[in-house]
């Protein structure tokens, strides 16, 4: 464990934090840290149970005169999203997250950080294993798979939980108490396309350096998405030189923004020269369009020699490219309930064109489901009408906003007594497992809340120590104040 977090736990927070990030835990890998879980449990003498879809549910009984208090359900999930930057060799898939601190913070190394959801799952073990706490029974729930459709969330067994309170610790704003979250999406256009070949030049043109961040949270920054300013430079670019198009990638994750993007170009050698004058006139039109949203932002073009490639028919790359420069994304309606509140949007996570198809993931989240379904019916229609597919790979539901809430007033009278004012409530843009546990478990009370948390889903993850401890303290109190 890092010393200086050693320095500064408290009630063995960061000992847990530090421990699942030495486990490999990306979306889809969750078997070592659902293991880990489930041996925390059999190790302390609690009940549980470890499910098919390797979620973990772990009971805690009530502390003496705490026997008669209504249970609360901690809940969290267990994976992360797994971004780093071009010139990280992290192996997500066998390496741990490396702890370093900087002032304040708690970051990683030029990968995400993992402390969503990782915190909470920190929270829940320090509350399992602390014997001096006075507290009901403690249901605590941790799912798999939140990141890439909360396929946990969608088929975990409530039948063991008697909490009709819970508590998610998947926000990332001390201060501010969650209380709805919009519903949501995730699916997959496919296009097919034909290839031709000829000998000619490569040139790999590459956007890099991007904000990029949580496709919920940051969706409304105003920052750019590189797999749509690619196609914006390739429809631009082709107006003026004619090329073919070998392949492109752009985005890791359907609910990140895509912060790099990379195509590979056919040229004839005679065009070179105009292409780099027109692509270095573009470089400089986006540079300045866009100095003051991606101050960062780097293209470059690199020639890779000369060869005989294979490209996409022109048929199929005006197909490919007319769905990449029309389709929507970003924030489609603002809240006309909620002022500043995001309702719909979608976000281009990950772009691959692959020998025989092109293949666009996105992620839909609105709060009002109709909206939800026309903005997925835009994207089957594009494609349909493109000759490709489209298939919804996972939805999940919206949390709706309750109005009377015995657990919200119980959190802002406790936030009042720590902290001297009151908490913010907010509704929330991002997905929340809320929605699933809210249909699962009927009048179930909910608020989520969390410690500050910046850059969530990209390599500059980073995580407040203070605000970490603060917010662990505040919880003590509500599990306390339940009796």
């Amino acid at each position: 464990m890092n010393q200086q977090l050693l320095d500064m736990d408290y009630k063995k927070v960061f000992h847990f934090f530090s421990e699942i990030s030495a486990i490999p835990r990306g979306s889809k890998n969750n078997t070592a840290i659902s293991n880990y879980l489930a041996e925390f449990a059999k190790s302390h003498g609690l009940q549980y149970v470890q499910d098919e879809y390797e979620n973990v549910v772990i009971i805690k009984e009530a502390s003496s005169g705490y026997e008669n208090a209504p249970a609360v359900i901690l809940q969290g999930h267990m994976d992360m999203v797994c971004e780093k930057t071009n010139d990280c060799t992290h192996d997500f898939l066998t390496e741990g997250i490396e702890l370093f601190v900087e002032g304040d913070y708690i970051h990683a190394d030029r990968t995400t950080l993992g402390a969503d959801n990782g915190i909470a799952v920190a929270y829940a073990l320090a509350l399992l294993e602390d014997t001096t706490l006075s507290h009901p029974r403690i249901e605590v729930v941790i799912t798999t798979d939140e990141e890439t459709g909360m396929d946990g969330a969608m088929g975990v067994d409530v039948s063991i939980l008697k909490g009709k309170y819970m508590i998610n610790a998947d926000s990332e704003n001390e201060g501010v108490l969650w209380t709805s979250s919009a519903g949501g999406l995730t699916s997959t256009c496919e296009l097919p396309v034909n290839r031709i070949s000829d000998k000619g030049v490569k040139i790999n043109i590459a956007i890099s350096d991007l904000q990029g961040g949580h496709s919920g949270a940051e969706i409304d920054k105003n920052r750019t998405n590189a797999t749509k300013l690619m196609g914006r430079l390739l429809f631009e670019l082709r107006e003026q030189v004619g090329f073919g198009l070998i392949d492109m990638t752009g985005g890791q994750k359907d609910n990140a923004i895509p912060r790099d993007s990379s195509a590979n170009l056919f040229l004839q050698p005679e065009d070179l020269d105009e292409f780099n004058l027109r692509f270095e006139e573009l470089v400089k039109k986006y540079k300045t369009e866009l100095v003051s949203s991606e101050p960062h932002l780097e293209i470059e073009a690199t020639n890779l020699g000369e060869g005989e490639y294979h490209f996409l028919h022109p048929t199929s790359f005006e197909k490919v490219l007319f769905f990449l420069l029309n389709t929507p994304n970003g924030v489609q309606v603002m809240s006309t309930d909620i002022p500043g509140l995001v309702e719909s949007s979608l976000n281009l996570g990950v772009f691959r064109i692959e020998e025989d198809k092109a293949m666009y993931c996105f992620s839909v989240r609105s709060s009002v489901n109709s909206y939800k379904l026309h903005l997925t019916d835009k994207l089957r229609y594009m494609a349909q009408f493109l000759g490709g597919e489209f298939f919804v790979r996972a939805q999940y539901p919206a949390w709706e906003f309750k109005k009377e809430s015995a657990l919200r007033e119980h959190l802002i009278k406790v936030y009042k007594e720590q902290y001297g004012n009151e908490p913010k409530l907010e509704a929330v843009h991002a997905g929340l497992e809320c929605g699933f546990f809210a249909e699962k478990i009927p009048g179930v009370d909910i608020v989520s809340l969390g410690p500050d948390m910046h850059d969530i889903h990209t390599p500059k993850e980073r995580l407040s120590i203070s605000s970490a401890i603060r917010v662990y303290k505040y919880l003590e109190k509500v599990i306390e104040g339940l009796k």
